[in-house]
């Protein structure tokens, strides 16, 4: 499994960050090697978890997404990782981390309703992982140059 990127891996994923549909062809005329070679980095990058190609969403421009940002405290940092792990299987989360400062835990989540998709993830989504001593809720009400990865339960209700 790859722990880095070798200065064609760093090329390969600069280039589709550019484009994601970019031609496997045309992607190796830009870095100068075959196309079989691009499509083995690509395999072998996708298959270590360093890279996914998915379409992303600009939630500014997608009505009825709402964005928010979550800082919880835990009742104990013993099981950062733990809480970590349970919470990133959530299916409004787009991606959390464990950071310094006021909380232990930042993650941001993607609604698709109203405030009521944020009040489910607070009180049943969390409540499911316990160990959550507090949290305070940030809605983004603008941003730029953000794209989103959709999560699963945002998916899941695009797909009816």
């Amino acid at each position: 499994m790859k722990k880095q990127f070798d200065a064609h891996d760093r090329h390969l994923v600069a280039t589709l960050t550019e484009d994601g549909q970019m031609s496997v062809g045309k992607v190796s005329e830009r870095l100068g090697v075959t196309a079989p070679t691009v499509r083995s980095r690509l395999r072998n990058l996708i298959k270590a978890g360093a890279v996914k190609v998915a379409a992303l969403v600009n939630p500014m421009k997608a009505q009825g997404l709402t964005v928010a940002l979550v800082g919880m405290s835990l009742q104990s940092t013993k099981m950062l990782d733990e809480k970590l792990e349970q919470i990133s299987r959530l299916e409004r989360v787009n991606w959390c981390a464990v950071v310094t400062g006021r909380y232990d835990i930042i993650v941001e989540i993607t609604c698709t309703s109203d405030m009521g998709d944020l009040y489910d993830f607070l009180d049943k989504d969390l409540s499911q992982i316990g160990g959550v001593n507090s949290s305070e809720s940030f809605v983004v009400m603008k941003s730029k140059r953000k794209w989103l990865y959709l999560p699963e339960a945002v998916t899941k209700e695009y797909e009816k």
